[in-house]
């Protein structure tokens, strides 16, 4: 982590009331008069860390960061009661308006690409440009490929953990086998499904292994929230009509972008960013050689460093 921007702390921290039961965390750091832009983390569920901070460069950023409904240290915890992509494109909404920000730009890795996405289709006249990583669109075989059957042949060893807590007469639908645990009373068998599901993605997220990473997705606070969230939206086709985030690519026309995508990403195939990218030409497409799924991998960082520097030079 040392080539992203030096540690610092918010500014100012908010804790705002939208749809009941829910409380967001929001933070600001950097310079209040800098370029806006709002970090939108992955998941759902997975919550901002403090290194989501250092993307940007805090003289010439206002660095916005909230944790969506459910996780990080917004509240209730886990919770999946209000809980749609479009209850947060609207959380995004009120978020910009308690902030007083007119336009801002979106950066968003993996679930915060798609949440970008939709939020910048749905109101394009509020975004400045979108810095996008490890495209997801939420399409059903993307979910198949990752927690039914593809994933699973590149990892057989790490997959039969992640079979582990469902019997083999369930297997044959995982995704609703784990949404049964996950939203069980039975506070053992729901943690145990979290901590496997979340392990899964935390184990195949980097190219090179690191325990970092894995240790990070293996904590229970995280890989509750996590498990469950992802579960509960991936259950529901994450809120989204078929295919509608590349069906709506024309409302993103005129929006400057940077599209980032490790070329051995398991979790979200490349396939994503390259149909993104033909849907959006305007938005650039940066393929990096050696890496995964994780925003941590480092010529990754350098990608999105390199994204967010240029956007600032643009707006200076």
């Amino acid at each position: 982590m040392h080539i992203l921007y030096p540690e610092l702390q918010p500014y100012v921290i908010h804790s705002l009331a939208v749809e009941p039961p829910h409380i967001l965390y929001v933070e600001e750091c950097g310079n209040p008069a800098g370029l806006p832009v709002l970090f939108v983390h992955g998941g759902p569920g997975a919550g901002c860390e403090d290194y989501h901070r250092r993307f940007f460069d805090p003289e010439r950023y206002r660095i916005v960061l909230f944790d969506q409904r459910g996780c990080g240290r917004s509240t209730p915890h886990a919770s999946l009661e209000n809980n749609t992509t479009q209850a947060l494109v609207a959380d995004m909404e009120r978020i910009r308006e308690h902030l007083g920000i007119a336009r801002w730009v979106l950066f968003g890795g993996s679930w915060g690409s798609t949440l970008s996405l939709v939020y910048a289709e749905t109101h394009p006249e509020r975004v400045l440009g979108l810095i996008l990583r490890g495209i997801f669109l939420c399409r059903p075989h993307e979910i198949h490929w990752f927690y039914q059957e593809g994933a699973s042949r590149l990892f057989p060893d790490l997959w039969e953990s992640f079979l582990a807590p469902i019997p083999a007469s369930e297997r044959g639908d995982l995704l609703a086998a784990y949404y049964r645990r996950l939203t069980s009373d039975n506070e053992l068998e729901r943690m145990a499904a979290a901590k496997a599901w979340s392990l899964w993605e935390g184990r195949t997220a980097t190219l090179r292994p690191s325990q970092a990473v894995i240790d990070h997705f293996g904590n229970p606070f995280v890989a509750l929230s996590l498990a469950r969230i992802e579960a509960h939206y991936f259950t529901h086709d994450s809120f989204l009509r078929p295919n509608q985030i590349l069906a709506d690519a024309p409302r993103l026309h005129g929006i400057p972008g940077a599209i980032v995508h490790g070329r051995y990403d398991v979790i979200c195939p490349i396939e994503n960013a390259w149909e993104l990218h033909k849907a959006w030409p305007e938005a650039e497409l940066t393929i990096v050689p050696d890496a995964g799924h994780s925003a941590s991998e480092r010529g990754t960082t350098e990608a999105l460093l390199q994204a967010t520097d240029a956007m600032a030079r643009r707006y200076a």
